[in-house]
């Protein structure tokens, strides 16, 4: 591997590009006419073009990112996260090419991104698994009351395809169920390519606990242990933390036995997550998916575990014994990262582009940022900017020292979530460790305090 193309944006393709430089290898970005002023484009050997500013357009295109590693003489493409990192078709059109795919094989991504297939998975290697229909496909939907009975309610309409808040409905009553299902079936035959679902059992008293693990391809795979990532907004996560605050230390050891058994099971390459739920109330776990790709707070795992996760996705892709590196690994101290967004909280976390106008940043904690001072925040992508992450010897401490973190950085120009994150860190049930998936609306009267003049 001399040269890597990053077929990504934003703060992934600043921290890859980051991790090549370390082992030596030269790197190429790609951007879109939004993104031509951008920091992925200066912190890369070499830089191309790939097209307009829609996504489908430029950083969805397989011609476009095979193109530009071809004009630069790239010999790999990491995908980083989103856009093509689960894509199968794209992961084998790289192949195919003669190039090396930093990431899984194209077959794991194509059977663990299917969330039935994953779950059939996950079911045969002993890993347990909620209560959940057939497969749904548009169109075909006799018996779906009789579904969500045998279900039972409340429960999760969820796309087979794709991944995020994104691809799931809760569904509270019966009377709800065929429209929700209608709705997501559109969703992800727009947004994925496949309109197929299933309907899930929803566990109230949740936690969102996912674990780390890394396979070397042939048979051989590691856990790296677990992040909590329970504290989201419309199903997608804000802050994540290691170790988790709320599990016992016998659920912790079995989730970790567990998805290393997964990924063990079907010869998982490189990084990947697997996401379970916690019953809160009970300390049973589940399945819920994999992330056959590199996660957006994999810096917490890093920060617990000393290792670099990128780097090692690149020496194993390039035909290193990775072994080595992870035997004997053990996780020190808590580590929190916050997601540093151009959202507006109050306005149901909307996106809210724009110019940033000043950006002050402290010294001291691990910032993974994509974006300078004076740079234009484009509609046209996901919303994080940055992300924040620190280490403590304890919880207590972490705590402390991201809230310090968060109180040296002043971002002027647009709105974001640092003042939400503040209070977020603040809140008495947060301190407790008392963060359930439902964190955000059981506490909003606290967390969306009245501003000055308004009653509560």
């Amino acid at each position: 591997m001399k040269k890597l193309l990053i077929a990504n944006r934003g703060e992934i393709a600043v921290r890859i590009a980051r991790a090549a430089k370390a082992l030596g290898i030269a790197t190429v970005a790609v951007y879109s006419d939004a993104d031509a002023g951008a920091l992925q484009v200066f912190s890369a050997d070499e830089a191309v073009a790939i097209g307009p500013s829609k996504a489908a357009e430029s950083y969805l295109k397989v011609e476009a990112i095979l193109a530009a590693a071809a004009q630069t003489g790239a010999d790999a493409i990491h995908p980083g996260y989103g856009f093509m990192a689960e894509n199968a078709g794209f992961a084998q059109a790289v192949e195919d090419a003669g190039l090396i795919f930093v990431g899984p094989a194209p077959s794991q991504i194509a059977m663990m991104g299917d969330k039935g297939r994953a779950r059939d998975a996950a079911f045969k290697a002993g890993v347990p698994v909620l209560p959940a229909s057939a497969r749904l496909a548009p169109g075909a939907l006799d018996g779906l009351e009789e579904a969500g009975e045998a279900v039972g309610y409340p429960l999760l309409v969820k796309a087979v395809a794709g991944g995020g808040g994104i691809g799931m409905r809760l569904v509270a009553k019966a009377a709800d169920l065929r429209t929700a299902v209608d709705s997501l079936q559109s969703m992800a035959a727009r947004a994925f390519g496949d309109g197929t679902a299933y309907l899930e059992r929803y566990v109230a008293a949740a936690r969102h606990v996912e674990v780390q693990v890394f396979g070397l391809g042939d048979g051989r795979a590691v856990h790296l242990f677990e992040r909590e990532c329970s504290v989201q907004r419309r199903f997608q996560k804000i802050l994540e933390e290691s170790p988790s605050p709320g599990i016992s230390a016998e659920t912790r050891s079995a989730m970790h036995a567990a998805a290393q058994a997964l990924a063990a099971a079907v010869g998982y390459r490189s990084a990947g997550t697997i996401e379970f739920v916690v019953d809160d109330d009970t300390g049973n776990f589940y399945f819920l998916e994999m992330n056959t790709r590199i996660q957006v707070e994999h810096p917490v795992t890093e920060m617990v575990t000393g290792l670099d996760l990128v780097q090692l996705q690149l020496r194993l892709a390039r035909g290193e014994d990775c072994a080595p590196l992870l035997a004997g690994v053990t996780a020190q101290g808590h580590a929190i990262e916050c997601r540093l967004c151009a959202e507006n909280p109050e306005k149901m976390f909307l996106p809210s582009p724009g110019k940033i106008t000043r950006l002050v940043l402290p010294d001291g904690p691990r910032i993974d940022i994509g974006v300078r001072e004076g740079d234009t925040v484009s509609a046209f992508y996901d919303s994080l900017l940055a992300k924040i992450i620190v280490h403590g010897a304890t919880r207590t401490e972490a705590i402390d020292a991201m809230r310090a973190a968060l109180a040296g950085i002043t971002i002027d120009g647009i709105t974001t979530n640092l003042a939400f994150l503040i209070r977020l860190l603040d809140h008495p049930a947060f301190v407790a460790g008392k963060t359930l998936t439902g964190f955000i609306e059981t506490h909003r009267a606290s967390l969306f305090p009245p501003k000055t003049g308004e009653t509560a």
